[in-house]
């Protein structure tokens, strides 16, 4: 699976994004998808995860109630619409696909980046004040 992330941007706070991730390549729609992100100077953080059949979606609580991920199979597309933006939500973000097919998983198997081995080159979302 090769991803490629995009729709990042530059936006004042309260504004809204629409992040896009295209996988190449079959086994796509058998993989659950997550977001991460990345601040300068911090580690990479948990965004949000959707499963293989969409049916299991989590999120990190900095993003409840503000960010919504959702996949489109049979456009090989996941997104991360993001609404009411704040500027600690200016980072690199990163898409990502699980590294086993079919994968339940509870919130901590998905939030752990080790459990992700495809990964998009990142797309800047700067948020200003």
């Amino acid at each position: 699976v090769q991803l490629q992330a995009s729709g990042g941007g530059l936006v004042q706070a309260g504004g809204s994004l629409r992040l896009s991730c295209a996988a190449s390549g079959r086994a796509f729609s058998n993989h659950g998808m997550g977001w991460f992100r990345q601040a300068p100077g911090k580690g990479r953080e948990f965004v949000a995860s959707i499963s293989w059949s969409g049916s299991r979606i989590y999120y990190t609580d900095s993003v409840k109630g503000r960010f919504t991920i959702s996949r489109d199979n049979a456009a090989n597309t996941v997104r991360l619409q993001m609404i009411s933006l704040k500027p600690e939500d200016t980072a690199v973000y990163y898409c990502a696909a699980d590294r086993s097919p079919y994968t339940s998983g509870s919130y901590a198997y998905w939030s752990d980046d080790n459990n992700y081995n495809y990964w998009g080159q990142g797309t800047q979302v700067t948020v200003s004040s």
